[in-house]
């Protein structure tokens, strides 16, 4: 652990570098609040230790490597580290939960709450991803425990002690994501933890929390009802109502990040040529704040950087996945309540796997995964044949068309989605793939499953990745413009194709020999029996990921009155609950238009 002088430099002759003279602590060693900080950021639910491609190897900074992550080591390395501390809190940096692993995703990430219940975590800032279902989601039902569905099979399920899920034990903050019609945010923007001195007076340290500013306009977190502040300014406001209230230690904890320039390197524990949006933030926000911890990147950085004062204050990230907890101790003056700046300390340690697991959070984790396979082998539905992924001769396919049925379907549950076409990318020029798999009709090595059974972890391993389907309005001049960027011209001369797959109401043709850019007519669209009318406004059903342009259908630029319907797995299981019996489509949607 290196302390305040060394992390900087700084030696009687340097002090310049600074911008003035340092400080010296008015209190004495031994009459100080000492305050223990431990953070995590972007857990995303990995009970299990991560595999390396998920971050469960990160370099030391030295040329090797270490094994790091599981919650159950999470927890181990966490109590270590409070041993001699008497006052210390736990908190995260957002993006808890949201998780991708199938033994939380498929139960409402309630897995993911009852870990972090046990790790003793005491608050949380909002990431974009606690916004993945809905402001509401997140409070009435991860914070507060209310259910909604059938218990035990939609929400509130038994958790590992046999008791229903009850919510989560701590309260997440954010003061820049807020209400686009009333303007007040949706949780609390800061939250205040008092700390006693040895005579017993109490230390308030505020910790402020913001939220990354595309949150609300992120794929996965689309949420058209609200709108996110500008950081630095929410950040000034919030530090001057704690000054008030006479906090003098403040804590940023916010949800934005950076990288270092080598990642493939950098020590988890170090700070070189670190940048990022963060760093930026940092260089605005008030003096007065003596920390600054992040998330967001997945990187690991253990930083000191001169506020705008000049003085020098911690910024850390502790990467993702549970694989590191930044540690940083602040010395608080028990007269004024202030930091003693040059005895702040910070560190990132690495969640190592050579110590015992935690046996109680092992438990817990053994449940749900046990319970997600439990849950994986669950029949949804029967099929009557193979729906695949394999194009034919015009790019369309028996699975992309089935899932773009299930977005039109979805879309059309309510009235504020209702839909007049769904659209999904096939084969996308660049990102993500929500078409992800193929539902075979003969499963091979599960001869029980030969009867053309769809089990529920094999509808979520097809579709989907987490994002919800928005209904949203495009002209029908829009419309063409977006199929034809189903190919783009390369470099080199040739055609790229990145084909769409469209709902059952819908058809079209297309002339592969006419240029990219002009290859469909709208005469030969058709959607609901009726010519496409290019002055007409459509309501199109569309995953968030491909309406703000993330796989490269650009046109989508401009679309009006977003609507967001349930996401893709949950919307998908619902479907074939709804419909017992599916049935491959005859692949007659999209048409090559042959000459005459």
């Amino acid at each position: 652990m290196r302390n305040f002088l060394r992390r900087i430099g700084v030696i009687a002759a340097g002090t310049a570098l600074l911008g003035g003279a340092l400080s010296v602590s008015p209190a004495a060693a031994d009459d100080t609040v000492d305050v223990q900080l431990l953070s995590i950021t972007d857990f995303h639910g990995h009970l299990q230790p991560p595999t390396a491609a998920q971050g469960g190897s990160i370099p030391t900074g030295h040329g090797t490597s270490v094994t790091v992550g599981g919650a159950a080591y999470l927890a181990t390395h966490l109590e270590r580290l409070r041993g001699g501390h008497p006052r210390s809190v736990t908190f995260a940096t957002g993006d808890s939960f949201a998780g991708w692993p199938f033994e939380v995703d498929a139960f409402q990430d309630e897995p993911t709450i009852e870990v972090l219940n046990k790790l003793g975590v005491r608050f949380s800032a909002m990431g974009n991803h606690e916004l993945d279902v809905s402001p509401e989601f997140l409070v009435q039902h991860m914070r507060e425990g209310r259910c909604f569905g059938r218990i035990d099979v939609d929400s509130c399920f038994t958790d590992s002690t046999g008791r229903r899920f009850h919510g989560a034990d701590f309260d997440f903050q954010s003061g820049n994501v807020v209400d686009a019609r009333t303007g007040r945010p949706v949780v609390d923007p800061y939250r205040v933890e008092w700390f006693a001195s040895a005579g017993g007076k109490r230390i308030p340290v505020g910790f402020i929390s913001t939220t990354v500013e595309g949150a609300v306009t992120n794929s996965t977190s689309f949420q058209p009802k609200l709108r996110a502040l500008d950081q630095a300014e929410t950040i000034a406001r919030y530090t001057g109502e704690l000054k008030r209230r006479g906090v003098e230690a403040i804590v940023l904890n916010v949800h934005e990040g950076g990288s270092p320039k080598d990642t493939a390197t950098a020590g988890y524990d170090a700070c070189d040529s670190v940048s990022g949006p963060v760093f930026e933030l940092a260089k605005k926000v008030p003096a007065e704040i003596d920390a600054i911890v992040t998330g967001d990147w997945h990187w690991r950085f253990n930083c000191m950087v001169p506020d705008p004062a000049g003085v020098p204050r911690p910024i850390v990230e502790a990467g993702n996945h549970g694989a590191v907890i930044s540690e940083i101790n602040l010395s608080l003056d028990p007269r004024t309540g202030e930091v003693l700046r040059d005895r702040t300390r910070s560190v990132n340690h690495a969640v190592t796997r050579d110590v015992a697991p935690d046996r109680d959070v092992q438990r817990i984790v053994d449940y749900w995964v046990g319970r997600g396979a439990r849950r994986f082998a669950e029949p949804l539905a029967r099929q009557t044949g193979s729906f695949t992924r394999t194009p034919n001769v015009a790019g369309e396919s028996t699975a992309a068309d089935l899932y773009a049925d299930v977005q039109y379907w979805n879309a059309n549950r309510t009235r504020a989605g209702r839909a007049d076409l769904a659209l999904i990318s096939a084969r996308p020029a660049k990102g993500s793939n929500a078409v992800r798999g193929d539902l075979p009709f003969a499963k091979g090595a599960h001869p029980a499953d030969a009867d053309g059974r769809i089990l529920f972890g094999e509808s979520w391993n097809a579709y989907g990745y987490g994002n919800p389907v928005l209904t949203v309005g495009v002209t029908g001049r829009q419309l063409d413009a977006i199929l034809e960027q189903q190919w783009r011209t390369q470099a080199d001369g040739t055609v790229k194709s990145a084909p769409l797959a469209v709902s059952r109401n819908v058809s079209y043709s297309y002339d592969p020999a006419r240029p990219a850019g002009d290859r469909v007519s709208p005469r030969d669209v058709v959607i609901n029996g009726r010519p496409l009318d290019p002055a007409r406004t459509y309501r199109v059903a569309a995953l968030a990921y491909t309406v703000i342009g993330a796989d490269g259908y650009g046109a989508f630029a401009g679309y009006t009155a977003p609507v967001r319907n349930g996401p893709d797995h949950e919307s998908f299981v619902d479907y074939l609950k709804a419909h017992k019996t599916i049935s491959p489509a005859p692949l007659d949607r999209v048409r090559i238009r042959v000459k005459s």
